[in-house]
């Protein structure tokens, strides 16, 4: 078959090795290169890297209108899309049938961030599903799914990376079979916004649970963070601690002897990865040797 790839993260690689190694690429659209750091190195999407490794043309549109008309004219069977950040316009849609690669069971968190929410969630599993695209956001008829159970360690990356593998499996299946599909049930759909600032906060008034889940889903690229004696902590990884003071209030430092526990509503977390501003991400006892910058009973921020 011949097709248009529109993909960026690393979630879209799988299925453009799958496509590149048993149809015809006729072009691959990814997002613009950013730059990124205070040194604003110049940063490729995993998808530019993949494809110029094994020589196919990409173009990078600002607008994906830009190219809208070009994309059409190559008369692809398919366009596949998986994790690419634009919205395709209906008039496209109504020229090339489109499908995308969504990570999780769809009507279920429709949106930017679904493996981030079932993370965030506590889910025990998620899943891919492949649909064909309409002009709303993942609201296409269904294709096929595949669940994926979540462990007990992942985080979002890890998660992700596994989930990746089952989409272009699960999507290889799809194009050597006779397609069809069912329209989704829109009185189930849940929804999964695109992450701000706002959701990166750590409120250590949730439950210790909610806090690790939400860590989870925050790692290990982006991270929770909370602000302390003016210093911004930025929490990559922790797990729930045995030690139990329920005189002080939430978010209140209750060791930084060998491990760095803080209280929770109804417990205490300890804290094994961090980073603070400034510095690079490092292991709880790396910090907690010759530190400085707090001491028991200093409390974290309550609100954003």
């Amino acid at each position: 078959m011949k097709i248009v790839f529109m993909g960026t993260s690393e979630f879209a690689v799988p299925a453009l090795k799958m496509l590149y190694e048993n149809h015809e690429v006729l072009l691959v659209v990814t997002q613009p290169d950013k730059f990124v750091g205070r040194k604003k190195e110049l940063l490729f999407s995993p998808v530019k890297i993949y494809a110029n490794y094994v020589g196919l043309k990409i173009v990078q549109p600002e607008k994906l209108s830009i190219i809208e008309a070009d994309i059409i004219a190559l008369k692809p069977d398919y366009i596949i899309t998986a994790a690419y950040g634009q919205m395709l316009s209906k008039n496209l849609l109504d020229n090339v049938k489109s499908i995308n690669i969504h990570g999780s069971l769809l009507p279920k968190f429709r949106g930017a961030s679904p493996i981030q929410h079932a993370l965030f969630a506590g889910l025990k599993e998620t899943g891919i599903t492949i649909m064909f695209m309409d002009y709303k956001m993942d609201t296409g008829p269904i294709i096929k799914q595949r669940k994926v159970e979540i462990y007990h360690d992942d985080n979002y990356k890890k998660l992700m990376l596994r989930m990746s593998f089952v989409g272009a499996d699960l999507l290889k299946e799809v194009l050597s079979e006779n397609i069809t599909s069912i329209p989704q049930i829109d009185s189930e759909a849940t929804y999964a916004k695109i992450l701000t600032r706002a959701d990166e906060f750590i409120d250590f008034n949730l439950t210790t649970k909610e806090i690790i889940n939400k860590i989870k889903g925050l790692s290990p690229n982006i991270g929770g963070y909370n602000i302390i004696n003016n210093n911004q902590i930025k929490f990559y990884d922790a797990k729930q601690s045995d030690i139990i003071n329920n005189k002080v209030l939430p978010g209140t430092i209750l060791c930084l002897d060998k491990n760095f526990i803080i209280k929770t509503k109804d417990s205490s977390i300890e804290i094994l990865e961090l980073q603070v501003s400034g510095k690079k991400k490092m292991f709880a006892k790396d910090f907690l040797n010759g530190q400085n910058i707090v001491k028991e009973n200093d409390i974290f921020k309550k609100e954003v």
